[in-house]
């Protein structure tokens, strides 16, 4: 495969995102230079943070510190989120990218990727459970090896270790209420 092939193709929003010390618009727009305001905002509403990005003096204007030092984790996540989306490659690579969200973001996020990326390939690596429970499967690593690869349904009355982390979470779940 040739490099430039992958680059056409895939997009890829790291856990330890970097953002550009410039303008939110820029730092969206940046795998499509010639995005339009419309389609910024289209993929800062993809990625549920078009309302936050409201809230700042000068919205999509605002221009961030290095490296997104002016926003949260999660606005960083989900800015870099709404980048990947504006490519709107093929393949998108989703690594523990909502793991700085709240479950309700992370929800919406989640609902966004199952309508909008109909027929495309959407890869989200994850260490909460809850991100994963609706993908239509699951790989699950243990010790770095392949422990098991099924539907969520399948995992949950099959695999010890994706039905501990399914009750451990919701042991912390009820622990927060």
């Amino acid at each position: 495969i040739k490099i430039q092939s992958v680059r056409n193709n895939v997009a890829i929003t790291p856990q330890d995102n970097f953002l550009f010390s410039d303008s939110i618009f820029n730092n969206i727009a940046f795998s499509n230079i010639d995005s339009s305001m419309d389609k910024v905002k289209r993929a800062a509403q993809f990625a549920s943070v078009d309302e936050d990005i409201e809230q700042f003096t000068n919205k999509y204007d605002s221009v961030m510190g290095e490296n997104g030092h002016t926003v949260s984790g999660g606005q960083k996540q989900r800015i870099s989120i709404a980048r990947a989306y504006v490519k709107n490659a093929p393949i998108l690579i989703l690594d523990d990218s909502v793991s700085a969200v709240d479950m309700k973001t992370e929800k919406s996020i989640l609902n966004s990727i199952k309508e909008e990326r109909k027929g495309k390939t959407t890869l989200v690596v994850a260490s909460r459970i809850s991100t994963v429970m609706d993908m239509d499967k699951i790989i699950i690593l243990k010790d770095g090896e392949l422990d098991a690869f099924d539907t969520p349904v399948n995992l949950l009355k099959t695999n010890k270790t994706f039905i501990r982390m399914h009750s451990l979470q919701q042991l912390e779940e009820e622990m927060a209420k």
